[in-house]
This record gives structure tokens, C-alpha cells and sequence, in this order.
């Protein structure tokens, strides 16, 4: 019966494996709930065997039934293998609980790095938008009764954007 187990455990890894190669490649929740699926599995896995290993042990205490020797050494050999089982769904287990811990938190370290740049990409248009802005106001501005303050305005407003770009690229927030 532990055989099954094993088996089935191992099919499981290798199906955690695969998810493991597909989510390194696409980062989609498919994938993610995939390996909760497996890690659900997993855990009801550990639970029966868990309680097993009871029956299995009130039974070779002679309890529930009466054994003869060669029974009891294979009721033994049964209860080894079915520790066996559940310290490898355990392990399993864990490996794909910390994985899935790691691949969070490479999903939220790109949500941030994705964040960092929108947000400097913000900042980018802000300004021109923002010299527009004083430029278009109703009160007395440098350049309003020039044929060449528009122009001036907008190279104003490139060479703040660019130095603005600069900025930002040299603390490293546009990549």
C-alpha cells in the first residue's frame, strides 16, 4: 500500500517539477495554482498516511487483532515504509511551499521593479506639463509678449525633461 503512495508521491514531484519549468518561463497564475493544487495534494497525502501509521500501530499493539509473528514483522516493515511516506511528503511538501514562497516573491519584486518605472515615467511628463501649466496661467510671465516665447517655453521644458530623464536614469529608476 506504501508502494502506492510512493508512487503516487513521485508522480506528484514530477509534476511540480514541470510547473516549476513552465512558471520560470511565463510567470502566470495558471501556473501558480497549479503547484497550490499539488501542494493540497500534498497535504491530504500527509494526512492519510498520518492516519494510517494509527491504524497501523494500534494494530500491531494487538488491540484491535490478534497477530502471529511473521504478521507482526510484516505489520513492522509496513509501518517503516509508511513513515517513509509520509517524511517524503513532508519534504516534498516543503520544497514546493518554499518554492512557491520564492516565485511570490519574484512576481512581487517585478510588480515593484514595473511599479519604479511607471512611476518614474510619471514624473518624466510631469514636468513638461507642469511648465505648460505656468506658462498658461493669467498673470504677467517671462516671454508672453515675445514672438519667441513659445519656443523658449518648450526648450525650457525639453531641457527640464531631460534633466529630469538624467536624473532618474542615474539613481538607477528607469530599468
Amino acid at each position: 500500500m506504501c508502494i502506492i503512495y510512493l508512487n503516487y508521491l513521485k508522480q506528484i514531484n514530477k509534476e511540480t517539477e514541470i510547473a516549476e519549468y513552465v512558471l520560470k518561463n511565463s510567470m502566470r497564475n495558471k501556473e501558480l495554482l497549479k503547484m497550490l493544487s499539488l501542494e493540497k495534494s500534498l497535504v491530504y497525502f500527509t494526512t492519510s498516511l498520518k492516519s494510517n501509521e494509527l491504524v497501523m500501530e494500534k494494530t500491531l499493539r494487538g488491540k484491535i487483532i490478534k497477530l502471529y509473528d511473521e504478521d507482526e514483522e510484516i505489520l513492522e516493515d509496513a509501518i517503516i515504509e509508511n513513515r517513509q511516506a509520509i517524511e517524503m511528503a513532508q519534504i516534498y511538501s516543503n520544497i514546493l511551499n518554499g518554492t512557491m514562497d520564492a516565485y511570490a516573491s519574484i512576481i512581487s519584486n517585478n510588480l515593484n521593479g514595473v511599479m519604479k518605472y511607471l512611476t518614474s515615467v510619471t514624473i518624466i511628463l510631469a514636468v513638461p506639463t507642469m511648465v505648460s501649466s505656468f506658462w498658461g496661467m493669467n498673470v504677467n510671465l517671462p516671454f508672453q509678449n515675445s514672438a519667441m516665447g513659445f519656443g523658449i517655453m518648450l526648450l525650457i521644458s525639453i531641457v527640464l525633461t531631460v534633466i529630469v530623464t538624467w536624473w532618474l536614469n542615474k539613481k538607477d529608476m528607469l530599468k
